[in-house]
């Protein structure tokens, strides 16, 4: 899967999390640190993975899971919102809970 400007953004906006890695899949890309999978970049949206915690925050911002089709919904990945996107300090810590969540799911 060919990169794009928004998947550079994304990776760039995440430096405050060591090691992240992005991974071609399913027509956008996987995020992972170390074996855990916490987000997803498709078609230049953002999504990351949410726990019974951490989901509400993403509800009341009213972003949705991640659909990559009509017939297809991941519940437990849900879109970025912008504002959080656009501060590198504030990604960093919803994408902490992400990863918290990823892992909790590996054990």
């Amino acid at each position: 899967m060919k990169r794009d400007s928004f998947h550079d953004y994304v990776v760039d906006q995440l430096r405050g999390v060591p090691d992240v890695e992005a991974r071609a899949m399913f027509g956008g890309h996987g995020l992972y640190r170390g074996g855990d999978f916490f987000g997803i970049l498709f078609k230049g949206r953002f999504y990351l993975k949410t726990d019974e915690r951490s989901r509400a925050a993403y509800v009341e911002a009213g972003m949705k899971p991640f659909r990559p089709s009509a017939r297809q919904r991941l519940a437990s990945y849900y879109e970025v919102p912008a504002d959080v996107l656009e501060d590198a300090e504030e990604l960093a810590e919803w994408a902490g809970k992400a990863l918290a969540a990823a892992s909790k799911r590996r054990r």
